[in-house]
């Protein structure tokens, strides 16, 4: 269990384990209340780098650069799951990690995640552990076509996944066991995808943010539309279901849960991000406090604000191949709060920033950004 010091006064260090996107806008709004930031990262200045004070370049799992954070930090967290679980442990018996290290160790394997969130009581597609490809013929006879198997491990945006729809499929999706052990998954027909952001305090104040609704383009989340269009009856389970697995994993800090809506209304949990999360950056214009505030506030200590959706909105990911058309734009679009994430290359489907949008007519919105001819899908 990590060290335990309270409630961190503004003026105080901030340490932050990887540079990215979520990395400076959690920096961003630390410093607005007065923190300083220093950050861990592999990659001389990196979007969390360019904001920070003070920029250790060097791996995750670089020991000594872990213990030159912790000396110069009084709280550390992380913006992203991938940080390497045995180097975070070894870290939170030296200082102060609010969020421990066994939530990253659930969430960074699907495996260990399906079964925390079946123990957790919460409905997940049926699914099956495949290690080899006789597991996978074998398990095919009962999860069935469609179906989906997915590395246990390290994918996002729709890397590490295949879809399974006929046996003619197998030996095409055996490929991903050569990375290691794999999951199976029931396809869902769902009608949405919805996700929401629960924030939970050093002090055990437990907050969520209103769900959005998400819309994924070649399995990279394309727009997030917020209120999701959904019922007020699935809205209050979603919040019962986040608050069930926040409980069950000992929550501290900010977790992001994606869920499948089906016709007939029942939710099951796709995925969990114990960080902010893409679908969350709708908050920064559109709420009384964002994600990153209420994530920094949670790990230093202060006390929690209750989100309020001020204005519903339409938040758009900026990819490699957009932000030409994007740039060009701006000066033709007042209602366009742009965000760049400060990264060197923009390589297609690489996020490099994203748009939100406040709106009086979610329809005219959507409209608008399809007409604009830089999302083509």
């Amino acid at each position: 269990m990590s060290l335990f010091r309270g409630f961190i006064e503004p003026g105080k260090t901030i340490g932050i384990i990887g540079g990215g996107q979520l990395g400076r806008m959690m920096a961003m709004s630390a410093k607005a209340a007065g923190y300083r930031i220093a950050v861990v990262e592999p990659t001389k200045d990196s979007p969390t780098g360019q904001v920070a004070d003070d920029e250790i370049v060097a791996s995750y799992d670089d020991r000594q650069a872990l213990e030159k954070l912790a000396a110069i930090s009084d709280v550390i967290t992380y913006e992203f799951e991938n940080v390497d679980y045995e180097a975070l442990k070894w870290l939170t018996e030296k200082t102060y990690v609010p969020q421990g290290a066994e939530i990253i160790k659930v969430t960074q394997d699907r495996i260990l995640e399906k079964r925390a969130l079946t123990e957790a009581g919460v409905d997940v597609a049926p699914f099956a552990v495949i290690e080899t490809e006789e597991d996978l013929n074998k398990e095919l006879r009962t999860i069935g076509f469609p179906s989906v198997l997915k590395t246990s491990r390290g994918g996002y945006d729709g890397k590490g996944q295949y879809v399974l729809r006929k046996k003619e499929d197998i030996a095409s999706a055996a490929e991903l066991l050569k990375s290691g052990p794999c999951v199976l998954e029931s396809w869902i027909p769902f009608d949405k995808e919805i996700s929401m952001i629960i924030t939970k305090s050093t002090t055990g104040e437990l907050e969520c943010f209103p769900i959005g609704e998400n819309v994924h383009v070649n399995n990279i989340l394309h727009e997030t539309i917020v209120p999701a269009r959904i019922s007020e009856a699935v809205e209050e389970q979603a919040v019962l279901l986040a608050e069930k697995i926040a409980g069950h994993l000992d929550l501290v800090g900010t977790l992001a849960i994606e869920m499948f809506l089906t016709k007939d209304g029942a939710l099951y949990v796709n995925e969990l991000a114990p960080r902010p999360h893409n679908s969350g950056h709708y908050t920064i214009e559109a709420c009384n406090i964002s994600q990153f505030a209420q994530h920094i506030r949670a790990v230093c200590g202060w006390p929690l604000l209750k989100p309020r959706l001020l204005e519903q909105a339409v938040m758009i990911n900026i990819l490699g191949q957009h932000v030409e058309g994007v740039v060009k734009q701006i000066p033709k679009q007042p209602h366009w709060n742009v965000h760049l994430y400060g990264k060197a290359e923009a390589k297609v489907n690489r996020k490099m920033g994203h748009i939100t949008v406040l709106s009086d007519d979610l329809d005219d919105t959507l409209a608008a950004f399809e007409n604009s001819g830089i999302w083509k899908k």
